[in-house]
Formats: structure tokens, sequence, C-alpha cells
């Protein structure tokens, strides 16, 4: 016998997250559950003194994990039979079903980090809810120019996720895409601070800062021919691969910027690195022009 008693924990959160089970749903709301998302079930009772403390860590736990993971309370209690089927010997015994199946489980209380650590393990079960599926999508639309459709995705990913870094930046650069800069870097100064430095962020501040100066470019002909008259027309040669650079001719942009920084690398305070690492940053790190570049770059430094 577990012990007879009233429900006195705290009602569930209304998000549905956390709820309330019983024998009568228990296949309903944690086996058939299980199959879309992990579902952790802590079995409790209003006696038991560590369920006091173990319950509303989990639920806080599971709040936080965002509806990757979902939480059944069954008070063993009322609830004798399936505490008896699932062999519960003492409580609090917590329990994750994954596709139907017990996937793991721990007895008696944890302290906090490692029940932060167990609701997260269980939610990495069923992966990140499509985030990174969406993720890809948007950023195939707006790879095809359909910049609209790329932004209305990444938004509703920030709903989901309103620190998720990948669609901050993804944001940011399709108000670029769009040719919105001032809107992109309203965007860029309201990025929560959890994720302003992170490496999406990052590359999106540098496309913006690459994208003002694309505005104010110079015709690539002509910037040519200055360069062509005159090798040591360093200025000429620099807003040429500004003027590349808003063309999409990056390659060709970074190989200019080489070249001025190979001509006078302390010219205008070392402008031509700074250029360069200002694109590198833009681009993402595994493209071919900034493994090249960046190897082309450090030959240079190194002599």
């Amino acid at each position: 016998m577990l012990g007879l008693g009233g429900n006195t924990q705290a009602p569930a959160p209304g998000n549905g997250l956390v709820i309330d089970g019983s024998e009568r749903d228990f296949m309903a709301q944690v086996v058939e559950a299980s199959r879309e998302v992990p579902v952790i079930v802590d079995f409790w009772a209003p006696w038991c003194g560590p369920c006091k403390t173990l319950g509303p860590a989990l639920e806080q736990a599971v709040q936080a994990a965002k509806g990757r993971v979902r939480m059944v309370k069954i008070n063993v209690d009322e609830n004798q039979a399936i505490a008896a089927q699932l062999r519960i010997q003492s409580i609090p015994t917590v329990y994750a079903f994954w596709q139907g199946q017990p996937a793991d489980g721990f007895q008696g209380a944890l302290p906090g980090s490692e029940i932060k650590a167990f609701v997260e393990r269980v939610a990495a079960l069923g992966g990140d809810g499509g985030l990174t599926e969406a993720l890809e999508a948007a950023e195939a639309m707006l790879a095809e120019g359909a910049v609209a459709e790329a932004a209305q995705t990444f938004a509703a990913i920030l709903t989901e996720e309103p620190e998720n870094p990948a669609a901050h930046g993804g944001m940011i650069r399709a108000y670029i895409a769009a040719g919105q800069l001032d809107q992109a870097e309203a965007l860029l100064n309201n990025v929560p601070a959890a994720v302003a430095t992170s490496a999406e962020v990052e590359a999106a501040r540098a496309q913006l800062a690459l994208a003002r100066q694309a505005a104010n470019a110079g015709p690539v002909d002509e910037l040519r021919a200055r360069v062509a008259a005159d090798g040591d027309d360093h200025q000429a040669r620099f807003d040429l691969a500004q003027a590349l650079y808003a063309t999409g001719d990056t390659q060709g942009a970074v190989d200019e910027l080489l070249e001025l920084f190979r001509r006078d690398r302390e010219w205008n305070e070392g402008a031509a690195r700074a250029q360069l690492l200002t694109v590198f940053e833009a681009l993402k790190p595994s493209d071919p022009v900034v493994l090249k570049g960046r190897r082309r770059l450090s030959s240079m430094v190194f002599v």
C-alpha cells in the first residue's frame, strides 16, 4: 500500500505541457502521446515529502523545454492499479516514455541541475520539434529570393523559440535582402542579449555593414579602369572590392582585397584586412570563398 491522501499539489499550468493523468487516460496521454513527443510521468503522492520538491522542479524544466517534452502527473493513491502495473515500489518515481515505451527514468529526489539534464536528455529523444527543418526551409527560400516567405518562416520559428540565434540572424538577413536596411538594423539592435553575440547574429551584423557600404559603391567598370591605370591606387581597389561585393561577386571582392593587402597591408590603418574579415564573417565558415581566402591571407600575414 502506497498510502492515502487527497490531491494537494498545485494545478498544472494551462498550456497543456503539464497535466494530471489517471488510469483511465494513461494510454492516450502517455503511451500514444509519446509517439509524437516524449512524455515524462511523475508518480507522486500528497504525503510524499520529496515529491513536493521534485514535482515543481520537473514542471519548471518541462515548461522551459517549450513543447519538446510533456509531463503527466500520476497520484499513486488514486491510481494504484497503474502504479502496480509499472511496479512502482517507492516514490517519487519518474519514467520517460518515447514511441510508446519507457525510455529513461529515476527514483528519488535529484538536484536541480540533474533534473534539468534529465529533461533535456528526454526532450532530445524527439529532436527539436521540426525547428531544424523549418530553418533549412527558410534558408532555402532566402537563397531562392523568396524573401517575404523566408521572413515569415523565421518569424514563426521565433514565436516558438524567441532566443533562436539562427532565426534572428535569418530574419535580419531577409530584411537586408529586401533592401530594408534600417529595419534590419532595428532588428539587430533588439536581438535578445542571450544571443546578441552568437555567430549567426554576428554574421548578419557583418552583412548589414557590407550592405551599407554597397549602397554607396561606384560603377565596377569605372573602378576597374582606375585600377588598371594605376595598380597602386589603393582607394580605387578598395572601392572596386565594395562594388564587386555589391554585384554579388564575392570571390572577386576577396581577390581585390587580398591584392590590396599584398601591396600595402598598412594602408588606411589595415582597411584591407579589416574588410576581408568582415566579408569572411558575413559568409558561412565552410564557404569555399572563406576557406581559400583565409588560407591566402594567413600565408601573406606570416611571410
